[in-house]
C-alpha cells in the first residue's frame, strides 16, 4: 500500500503538468498560482485568540483527509513521544490524527543499547497504542546517528557492532513484519551530511556521530551497514514499506548521492518503497520559501515517483528561534508549512505521498524554546493548524513566498 504526500514545487520538466494563473501551461489540469511576499509587503495578520480557532471548527485533520482524498495514497499525521502517553498530549493526538510515529522508541540506543541488554517495553506500548486506537505507524529510524553511547565509544570494534546492529535489526524486523498497524519503516537515517559525505564517526561519545559506519565501505565504496540494513529488512520484513530517510535541506549534491545509493541498492536487487525527507525548516534558513528550493523539492519528488518510489515528508517543524514570535512569524511560519503540504497535493496523482509532523505541541522551556510546532504549548491550534487544514479543505495550490 502506497502513500502520497504531496509538496508544492514547480519544475519545469517535472512528472506532473502544471497550469499558472498567468497562462504559461502544459497540457494537465493543477492550477497553481505563485504569490510574492517581503516583510514589507505581506499584511500582518491580526492574531485570533486562543479560543477563536478549533479543532471543532475546523474539523479534524483525519476527518479532513478522510473526506477529501484517497486515504491509500495520502496521509497526515504527527509524531508521539513515548512519554506523552495518558496525556493532554495524546488526547489532541487521537483527536486529531489517526497516523503516527514514535519519535526514538524503534530506535537501537533504546531497543538494544549493548550486548545482551533489550527493552522492548516501549516498542509494545506503541504497538499497542496504535492497535487499540485504529493508527497507521512509521517506525522511524532504527540506524542511524542517533545511537547508544556503548556504539559510539571509541574503542569498539567492527566485529562489536556488526554483531549489535544485525541481531538488532533481525528482531526488530520479526516483530513489527506481524503488526498490521505497521506500514512503513525507515530502514536508514541520516546517512550523507550536506556536503555529500557519508556521516561518520567523531571521537568521544557527547557527539552527534554514526559509529556504524565504522564496520566500513564495500569494494564500491557504500557503507556496508546501509547494504546490510536492506537485506536484513527485504528478509525479515516482506510486508513493510522499506523507506530510505534524509536529513539536511535541498542542497544538489547531497540528494544526487542519496539517489546514487538508492538505485545502487535496488540494482543489487533489494527492495526499497520510499524516499523520505525530515524536513526540518528554520524561519532563520529559508526553505520551504524559497522558490528556487521548493522547485528542487518538486524535482525529487518526480525523481521518487519516477522510480517507483513513495515519498514521505518524514519530521517537518518550522522552528522560531527567539522572543515570543510576532504575526509575521506565525504567518511565515504556517506558510512554510503549508507550502510543502501544498506541493504535496499538486504532486498526489503520480504516487503515494505522506506528511508527518515532528512533534504536536511546542515544549513550555524557555531557554530552548522553538516555537516550532502547529500547537502551542498550552495546545491550542496556532496559525499553521488554520493554514493547514484550509489547504487541505480547498486543495489549495497557492504558494507563498517571501524574499528572506
Amino acid at each position: 500500500m502506497k502513500y502520497f504526500i504531496i509538496l508544492l514545487l514547480f519544475v519545469g520538466c517535472s512528472a506532473d503538468s502544471v497550469k499558472f494563473e498567468n497562462g504559461d501551461q502544459t497540457s494537465d489540469s493543477v492550477q497553481i498560482t505563485i504569490e510574492e511576499g517581503t516583510s514589507d509587503s505581506v499584511q500582518n495578520i491580526e492574531e485570533q485568540s486562543k479560543d477563536s480557532i478549533t479543532s471543532e471548527d475546523l474539523n479534524s485533520f483525519k476527518k479532513i483527509i478522510s473526506d477529501n482524498y484517497n486515504t491509500d495514497k495520502f496521509k497526515f499525521g504527527a509524531t508521539l513521544n513515548f512519554y506523552q502517553f495518558n496525556s493532554s498530549a495524546e488526547t489532541l493526538f487521537l483527536n486529531e490524527f489517526d497516523y503516527v510515529v514514535a519519535e526514538n522508541s524503534f530506535k537501537q540506543t533504546i531497543v538494544h543499547p549493548g550486548p545482551d541488554l533489550w527493552n522492548w517495553s516501549r516498542v509494545d506500548a506503541f504497538i499497542n497504542f496504535a492497535k487499540k486506537n485504529n493508527l497507521q505507524m512509521r517506525v522511524h529510524g532504527p540506524i542511524g546517528p542517533q545511537s547508544s553511547t556503548w556504539a559510539k565509544t571509541d574503542t569498539r570494534t567492527k566485529e562489536e557492532l556488526i554483531k549489535n546492529y544485525e541481531e538488532f535489526m533481525i528482531e526488530l524486523c520479526k516483530k513489527i513484519n506481524i503488526e498490521n498497524n505497521i506500514k512503513w519503516m525507515d530502514v536508514v537515517n541520516e546517512t550523507i551530511d550536506k556536503n555529500a559525505n557519508w556521516t561518520d564517526t567523531k571521537p568521544g561519545t557527547d557527539k552527534w556521530e554514526n559509529p556504524w559506519k565504522q564496520i566500513g565501505d564495500n569494494k564500491d565504496g557504500i557503507p556496508i551497514y546501509i547494504i546490510r540494513s536492506f537485506e536484513i529488512a527485504n528478509q525479515y520484513a516482506p510486508n513493510i514499506s522499506l523507506v530510505f530517510n534524509q536529513h539536511a535541506g535541498m542542497e544538489s549534491e547531497m540528494w544526487d548521492k542519496v539517489k546514487e545509493t538508492i538505485l545502487y541498492l535496488k540494482n543489487k536487487g533489494l527492495r526499497i518503497d520510499g524516499l523520505g525527507w525530515q524536513a526540518h525548516l528554520r524561519d532563520n534558513v529559508v526553505l520551504s520559501l524559497n522558490k528556487e528550493k521548493i522547485d528542487y523539492l518538486m524535482s525529487l519528488i518526480d525523481w521518487a515517483h519516477q522510480n517507483d518510489l513513495d515519498f514521505h515528508i518524514t519530521e517537518i517543524d518550522y522552528r522560531m528561534i527567539g522572543g515570543p514570535p510576532s504575526s509575521l512569524e506565525n504567518e511565515r511560519q504556517a506558510n512554510g508549512y503549508a507550502n510543502v503540504l501544498k506541493a504535496l497535493i499538486a504532486k498526489r496523482n503520480n504516487g503515494v505521498v505522506t506528511y508527518n509532523t515532528w512533534g504536536v505541541y511546542d515544549k513550555n522551556e524557555p531557554l530552548s524554546h522553538e516555537y516550532k510546532y502547529i500547537y502551542d504549548s498550552n495546545l491550542n491550534p496556532k496559525k499553521a493548524v488554520e493554514l493547514l487544514k484550509n489547504t487541505l479543505k480547498n486543495k489549495d495550490v497557492t504558494l507563498k513566498f517571501y524574499d528572506n
